[in-house]
């Protein structure tokens, strides 16, 4: 609708929290065109992506590692949350960036800000961590997808618990995750895309299982589980 507000802003508010992981994950990925196109850091400049991936993304060998010999790798624990802030080329970084700003701006509304940290880094954690247990070996994970597919389990439940409460059909809320995961699996089919979705999806599913606990009646519902196991 058309505001009569003269001194409004052409842009809609973000929360800070949102724009400030957006902006990190715009950072890094400015920095490391800069260097690939030569702008700055001289010819190593040209590897500093490769450097990233290698430094900050996510090797499936380090669960497995730790699983088999016992061990927690405290120096490399640091790759569960570093990984979604580096991405493989700008195309890959650029539908992430709008997933995050876009879907992270309506659930830090709908919950709170701190509810969208949590869903971000949880579901990157544990996106990581179950691409880990069952994938074991090949290509880093990189790539702010799960956290973004974790907001998308989080809009999921708002859409659901609306049409749970409307009465109306409440399949249609899981037709955006039902239609991305189809389109990353049709271009998975043509280019390979390995075992990202595992990822994905778990990061989805870590989203909409939070919500129970983080959408403002959480603190509610946890109250009434409680109650319940009393009895």
């Amino acid at each position: 609708m058309y505001n009569d507000d003269q001194n409004a802003s052409p842009v809609n508010h973000v929360p800070t929290v949102v724009v400030l992981v957006s902006m990190a994950i715009a950072a890094v990925e400015l920095v490391l065109q800069v260097g690939e196109n030569g702008l700055a850091g001289g010819p190593a400049a040209v590897g500093w992506r490769a450097v990233a991936v290698n430094d900050y993304g996510f090797f499936a060998q380090i669960v497995t590692y730790m699983l088999n010999n016992d061990v927690i790798l405290w120096s490399e624990l640091h790759r569960f949350v570093t990984y979604p802030f580096i991405h493989g080329s700008f195309g890959h970084v650029l539908f992430g960036f709008v997933l995050v700003l876009a879907i992270g701006k309506l659930i830090a509304e709908a919950f709170s800000q701190v509810a969208f940290l949590v869903i971000f880094f949880a579901s990157t954690i544990m996106g990581a961590l179950v691409f880990g247990l069952i994938v074991k070996d090949g290509a880093p994970l990189v790539g702010t997808y799960p956290a973004a597919y974790g907001l998308i389990g989080a809009l999921t439940f708002v859409l659901w618990r609306k049409a749970r409460a409307e009465g109306s059909n409440q399949f249609r809320a899981f037709t955006l995750i039902g239609a991305l995961l189809a389109i990353q699996a049709y271009f998975g089919l043509l280019y390979g895309g390995g075992y990202v979705w595992i990822a994905d999806f778990t990061g989805f599913v870590t989203g909409f299982l939070l919500s129970f606990v983080l959408a403002p009646d959480g603190g509610a519902r946890i109250h009434g589980w409680l109650d319940t196991i009393r009895k």
